[in-house]
């Protein structure tokens, strides 16, 4: 399998689609952290999830996917941007035991899903939905529903080991759409995948496997990989923010300021003359989404 997403549409109608497979970036986020399995899984899904919906939103800038929990596991969140770069961790109580066929609701409780767009250029977006289905793709299809206005379904699948997600979406009507059963007939063919058939098929072996019979234009697979974002300038700016006092105290009791990237385990260590350079610099920018 690659790691790639394809992106389709049906001729002269107004659905579109597209298909999301991972295995390396999934492998390389789960390798960094020893999460159970149902979190693994999780993490999956929401990897895939946030790759359609950066495809979907075609934004230049950072798309993240947050869910905070209020039970066993507080935080999911995955993250992707333009260039194809995926990166996800997990927040959870590690003294809890979780069944392996936990549900999304089941680990997280009365949760919520936090979806922020944050551009290259302009003002940061967030839209937040309520957890009240069991699962990712349902909450996902409620927020389309309600915040875009767009007919949307989702299939979403992780095994520990690889992870892909199939969306459907139906796009305002006009003159060119020669075919307003399109959607309903499609949402039902797509309807018939089984989660082992989208975790180990081909893509185009799925879009043929449910499609075959209709008219589908395919475009240029695009690559995905897993990717840190995190750089020294980035922790510099988030330790500006503590401000002067804070800083030269931490010195004072460990001589350096040593930090870690939840993402990927690099580490930043900042002795005291670092220290002192970010004290007398102009203000920091506000960290990015991190």
């Amino acid at each position: 399998m690659n790691d790639e997403i394809q992106r389709f549409l049906f001729d002269d109608t107004n659905v579109r689609g597209e298909i999301v497979q991972l295995e390396t970036a999934y492998a390389e986020v789960l390798e960094r952290h020893d999460y159970p399995e149902p979190v693994r899984r999780q993490l999956g899904e929401l990897l895939s999830a946030v790759a359609l919906l950066t495809e979907t939103v075609k934004l230049d800038g950072t798309v993240s996917l947050e869910v905070r929990g209020r039970q066993g596991v507080e935080v999911l969140m995955a993250e992707s941007n333009p260039g194809g770069q995926l990166r996800a961790i997990a927040r959870y109580d590690e003294d809890q035991l979780f069944a392996d066929n936990a549900s999304l609701r089941q680990l997280v409780g009365d949760g919520q899903i936090v979806i922020t767009l944050d551009p290259a250029q302009g003002n940061r977006y967030q839209g937040i939905v309520a957890l009240e289905q069991d699962d990712l793709a349902g909450c996902l299809e409620a927020y389309f529903a309600q915040s875009e206005q767009l007919a949307t379904r989702l299939w979403l699948s992780a095994d520990g080991q690889r992870s892909a997600g199939l969306l459907l979406q139906q796009l305002p009507d006009d003159a060119a759409n020669k075919d307003p059963d399109a959607w309903d007939r499609v949402v039902h063919l797509a309807s018939t995948i089984r989660a082992e058939e989208l975790l180990s098929l081909e893509s185009q072996d799925v879009l043929y496997r449910l499609f075959h019979e209709e008219t589908a234009r395919v475009f240029t697979p695009k690559a995905l990989a897993f990717g840190c974002t995190c750089s020294r300038e980035r922790f510099a700016n988030a330790l500006h923010t503590l401000g002067a006092d804070e800083l030269r105290r931490t010195l004072e009791e460990q001589q350096s300021v040593d930090t870690q990237c939840h993402f990927c385990h690099t580490r930043y260590h900042f002795n005291a003359a670092d220290i002192e350079a970010i004290i007398d610099s102009p203000e920091a920018p506000s960290p990015t989404l991190h």
